[in-house]
């Protein structure tokens, strides 16, 4: 393993985020001739609409919309696709860190041909998007089970509130222009569960010899590793979901129960070679890798599809004591996000590129990037020793900064290989980007200079507005969306930013008044 450490300082603290009165350099801060050419999209979380950004921190391009958005897709043909979200309140069933709305699709002069809302008491989508070859859209999205179900399933009540679980569903959705979609393919990880707490109940077994299932009553449920300080301002931001304020006074052993949102289950991608999907779990600090290849009733069982398991788990990484195969020393994901494969023509093509936030490490938090190839055999299918556990992968590269502690971001952000080898990073927290070489030189920085009016906050209307990016992602000028289209740089955004206002965005409240 090759282990490159970056300096990667900040005026603010390195766990709080940015807010309007933090006295920081925005706009682009470095832009060296090492640096990738090329246009960064990202939708700042604290404001409606999307911008593309060059290297300088000229505007090049921006879609206009009433919602706020986590992140965004270029599409070939120039549309933007991109999830609408009302901010962490979600729908008043649903709600948490990332929760969601819908899809919609822009044209590149704004003009909406699709919307798809996934939204109601029972299922809200959340986080992340997968745009798919095929013209669809892969989703995630909670869904709700009653406390009931939960503990039929194997719930240990004591971890049950009244508001049951929020499990995961996966699905694909085939768009019905303008608005709508079928859903053409589903995958529930309530069909996957085990658990050897009550014997009476559904989905008993030897959770340590099926790690294939995921364990539906964890060893440690993940706010508890949240130092106090750190709580209060995640909460503050609603990334403790399931927790609304009249039942904050409640004890510990309530609250906890209370957090439905059990996996929190914030990033999704996609392998077409593999017909694969990689899921990122926070709430069991690890990695997913599930079958694209089966059929929906395929997805419900554990047989069929091409690699012969349905719907199980093809492949976990980054906390087996999630499947009691190891203790805390062995845990090497912490709150991570964005994982997602490499693309094959892109230095390191085919490997795991993972947003390893730090939240809860034994020796301190900080922020890593770490870069991973599963071992697979010939057939494609990942390696899985005599003690039924998937073999460790080969860890390829990993970055921090010489001062761990430095670079943190407790919750959203992510990472990209560039076509030239470098990386780009979202940290999230700050709404900073840097762009580092394979040898852990900086080339690039710009720190987000749309901050939202107030009572933009997209965790509760009472905050000061902040600069925090979800996901930022670069393409190459010679990308097909910009076939024929007009790139002509405009202002540095800051400067645009004078002229056009950040718009308020659409919440719940506005929504249901209209």
């Amino acid at each position: 393993m090759r282990t490159f450490v970056v300096c990667l300082c900040t005026a603010a603290s390195a766990m709080g985020v940015m807010s309007a009165d933090a006295q920081e350099q925005l706009g682009v801060v470095l832009n060296e001739p090492g640096a990738l050419h090329g246009y960064n999209l990202y939708s700042p979380l604290d404001g409606a609409g999307s911008y593309l950004v060059d290297n300088e921190g000229r505007i090049i391009h921006f879609w206009d919309s009433d919602y706020r958005s986590n992140m965004g897709y270029l599409l070939n043909n120039g549309n933007l696709l991109r999830t609408t979200t009302f901010g962490n309140g979600g729908n008043s069933h649903l709600f948490g860190g990332g929760a969601g709305l819908g899809i919609e699709e822009l044209s590149w002069d704004g003009e909406v041909l699709w919307e798809f809302v996934h939204s109601s008491e029972d299922y809200l989508m959340h986080h992340d998007i997968e745009p798919l070859p095929n013209g669809n859209v892969l989703v995630i999205s909670w869904e709700r089970k009653s406390a009931e179900e939960t503990i039929a399933a194997g719930r240990d009540p004591e971890l049950t509130g009244d508001r049951g679980l929020w499990p995961l569903h996966v699905f694909e959705v085939a768009p019905t222009r303008p608005r709508g979609g079928d859903v053409v393919w589903e995958w529930h990880i309530w069909d996957h569960l085990i658990q050897d707490f009550d014997e009476s109940k559904e989905n008993f077994g030897d959770v340590a010899a099926h790690p294939e299932r995921v364990e539906i009553n964890p060893p440690g449920l993940w706010m508890d590793r949240i130092p106090d300080a750190e709580r209060e301002e995640l909460e503050s931001l609603g990334y403790l979901g399931g927790e609304p304020e009249e039942e904050k006074a409640q004890d510990q052993k309530r609250k906890r129960a209370q957090s439905a949102d059990w996996l929190h289950t914030n990033a999704i991608a996609y392998n077409a070679d593999l017909d694969q999907i990689a899921l990122s779990s926070l709430g069991n600090n690890e990695i997913w890798i599930i079958d694209h290849s089966t059929t929906t009733a395929e997805a419900a069982g554990s047989t069929g599809g091409r690699y012969g398991k349905g719907g199980d788990l093809l492949y976990r990484w980054g906390n087996p004591v999630a499947h009691r195969a190891g203790t805390e020393s062995d845990q090497t994901l912490f709150a991570q996000h964005n994982v997602h494969w490499i693309p094959n023509s892109y230095p390191g093509g085919g490997n795991l590129l993972i947003f390893n936030n730090g939240r809860g490490r034994a020796d301190g938090n900080y922020s890593s990037v770490v870069e991973i190839a599963p071992l697979m055999d010939d057939s494609g299918r990942y390696v899985v020793n005599p003690k039924n556990l998937f073999d460790p992968p080969k860890r390829v590269w990993d970055y921090a900064a010489p001062e761990k502690k430095e670079f943190y971001s407790s919750f959203i952000s992510g990472a990209q290989r560039l076509s030239n080898g470098n990386t780009l990073v979202c940290y999230g927290a700050k709404g900073t980007f840097f762009e580092m070489t394979p040898d852990g030189e900086e080339v690039w920085r710009f720190v987000n200079p749309v901050i939202g009016p107030e009572g933009s906050s997209h965790s509760d209307s009472k905050k000061k507005p902040t600069n925090i990016v979800f996901r930022v992602h670069r393409y190459s000028p010679d990308h097909a969306a910009f076939a024929g289209r007009d790139l002509t740089p405009g202002l540095e955004l800051t400067e645009y930013l004078k002229s056009h206002p950040v718009k308020m965005p659409l919440t719940l409240e506005s929504a249901t008044s209209k």
